[in-house]
């Protein structure tokens, strides 16, 4: 049961995080991004088979040990994760400030071009 209710919540962050990745304005994309990041860290970490008061690694005489490998994953991806985030939130406000609009398309003129 916990496995489905966990399934649920990462499939709810990750419909978000697309929903607000359709949007047309800069911050709702950065917000979107972040939330598809948060939803990808948790199915990582979740694909690890969590076992909690373990080894983390295997040693001689332990038969049920800790897998690091999606920790060490989901460490490195919130690492990047958020200085990607600060990197484009930057970029979105510089975006912002010479177009005048957070819109995404703000800079093309009325033929689209």
């Amino acid at each position: 049961m916990m496995d489905l209710v966990f399934a649920a919540g990462v499939g709810i962050v990750a419909a978000c995080g697309v929903y607000l990745l359709l949007r047309m304005r800069t911050y709702t994309i950065v917000l979107g991004l972040a939330l598809l990041s948060y939803a990808t860290n948790l199915f990582l970490f979740g694909s690890g088979r969590l076992s909690i008061g373990q080894a983390p690694i295997f040693a001689e005489g332990t038969e049920v040990y800790a897998d690091p490998i999606p920790q060490a994953l989901v460490l490195t991806a919130i690492v990047i994760g958020l200085a990607m985030t600060a990197f484009v939130v930057v970029l979105a406000l510089i975006s912002n400030k010479e177009l005048g609009s957070d819109h995404v398309d703000a800079g093309r003129d009325e033929e689209g071009k």
